[in-house]
């Protein structure tokens, strides 16, 4: 078996590096057995969520819907988050595939210059496999500090149960499988997939960010296109074929994508189906990638569809129910009639995809002493020293949010009732594209919503202005820990 996936994967290599794939080809719906308004009740039960980033659905390799909400848009990358541990899962089989190393290898054969001097007997049974199938052993997940060594310190983590026994969702695991494949092969996984799965699919410039150590993250960090999350999941129904080649062994896609590890018995819980390598199992009979806040990869293989999806929201399930309740009832075996009405209903709802910006008047009350007006604030932890209403940009009511943040000025134009595009740092996060909208939802206080619209991620400043006071309140939509933190008072200067 593993000759015969080392000659597929090199034959594949060698025919694929030489041009990049065109994009997936397009359809109509009912051309493709689906009904437009089966696909635009689920549009539009995904707009009422207004957490929606993105969306793209194929049926039989054609896609037949697709749609941004503004600010988002077709060519800009999206991160991933635990959806680039299906893309580490593919490295790890491309590696097995070319005889890199094995599945059933130890986990500590790689890394002996970090293995503790002692290894218990269930980190010597720890295999490739385990970390792939979430199953290590361990009690919880070891941490990733900045300042270790991050192999040295899973290899150093307590494993209190016999490997392949236990299930514990564990992204340090996926990381050491990034790891193992940069051992075994010389490349990061990023550069390891360039010309092997990115390039043939027509991936471009895919981001991947990397431990202090220079490894991939492999369990999250990795950023594409929505069309590019959908190319992937073709390849995996289409069996790790593309335009008639293998890319990704046949073998393997069966192996990562079935059921490798029992997680729960709740037959309404897409998260309690099972897990295989790096994949999810998911009820209808359908397997997915997925990653926090809501990024999707959706594989049906009964229904021969993929459904793409990036957004940021809370409830992870009701994504899935969703496209569950609406939008599977809608994919049929055979072709449907031509439906023009309900196609361009389905158009003119894809058209119109819009977060909502904040609404409300273009200037504060005649009494308010805001624009124009520098307020400062007392050291505080978020190194907001300072912030100014400027009136004017690219509409009637447009204004310039101008922040003071240790010691650098950012400026952050802002649209009303539409997006403005820049790029901005906010709350914490490093310089990105973004774009912004605001208005006065009060007569002195001013609502600005910063998009940051390579990630999930979105930041609502309620701004207050009470005489020669300022109470700047930001919430983040959504985060792993708190959205929000205590106000901040400022004085006009």
């Amino acid at each position: 078996m593993k000759r015969s996936w080392r000659a597929a994967v090199l034959c594949a290599f060698v025919g694929a590096s030489a041009s990049a794939s065109e994009p997936l080809s397009r359809g109509e719906p009912e051309a493709q057995g689906v009904s437009s308004a089966a696909i635009r009740e689920f549009v539009l039960g995904a707009d009422a969520i207004d957490s929606f980033h993105s969306v793209m659905l194929v049926r039989h390799g054609k896609v037949v819907a697709e749609g941004w909400w503004a600010p988002f848009d077709a060519e800009t990358r999206h991160a991933l988050f635990s959806l680039s541990k299906s893309f580490t899962s593919t490295a790890v089989g491309l590696a097995a595939a070319e005889g890199k190393l094995s599945v059933d290898d130890p986990v500590l054969k790689f890394f002996p210059e970090d293995a503790p001097a002692e290894p218990s007997a269930n980190l010597k049974a720890m295999r490739v496999s385990d970390l792939l199938r979430m199953s290590t052993g361990h009690q919880d997940e070891p941490k990733r500090p900045d300042d270790q060594v991050w192999t040295k310190v899973f290899l150093g983590h307590p494993v209190p149960n016999k490997p392949g026994t236990h299930f514990l969702y564990n992204t340090s695991g996926t990381y050491m499988a990034s790891a193992i494949v940069q051992k075994a092969t010389g490349q990061t996984v990023l550069d390891y997939l360039r010309p092997r799965l990115f390039d043939p699919l027509g991936i471009d410039d895919p981001e991947w960010g990397a431990s202090p150590q220079g490894v991939s993250l492999g369990g999250y960090g990795l950023s594409v296109r929505t069309e590019d999350i959908a190319k992937f999941g073709q390849l995996y129904l289409q069996k790790g074929r593309w335009n008639g080649k293998q890319l990704v062994p046949e073998a393997w896609v069966a192996a990562a994508t079935k059921l490798q590890t029992s997680n729960g018995s709740n037959p309404k819980s897409d998260w309690e189906q099972g897990y295989g390598y790096q994949f999810w199992r998911a009820r209808h009979g359908a397997y997915r990638g997925d990653g926090a806040f809501g990024q999707y990869c959706v594989v049906m293989p009964e229904q021969d569809a993929v459904l793409a999806v990036t957004s940021a929201v809370k409830d992870m399930q009701s994504v899935l129910d969703l496209a569950w309740d609406r939008l599977l009832p809608g994919l049929k075996k055979d072709a449907l009639p031509p439906d023009p009405a309900a196609r361009e209903a389905l158009a003119q709802a894809l058209r119109n995809l819009k977060m909502k910006p904040p609404e409300g008047a273009a200037a504060p009350g005649s009494s308010v002493k805001a624009v124009g007006r520098t307020f400062a604030f007392e050291p505080n932890p978020r190194k907001l020293e300072a912030l100014r209403v400027e009136q004017g940009g690219a509409n009637e009511g447009s204004i310039t949010l101008v922040l003071r943040v240790d010691g650098a000025e950012r400026r952050i134009p802002c649209g009303r009732g539409e997006w403005t595009k820049s790029r901005a740092a906010v709350a914490g996060f490093p310089e990105q594209p973004a774009a912004a909208a605001a208005a006065w939802t009060a007569d002195d206080v001013l609502t600005a919503k910063v998009v940051l619209v390579e990630s999930p991620f979105n930041v609502t400043y309620r701004i207050k202005f009470e005489g020669d006071r300022v109470t700047v309140d930001p919430e983040v939509n959504v985060a792993f820990g708190a959205t929000r933190g205590a106000p901040l008072v400022g004085k006009a200067e």
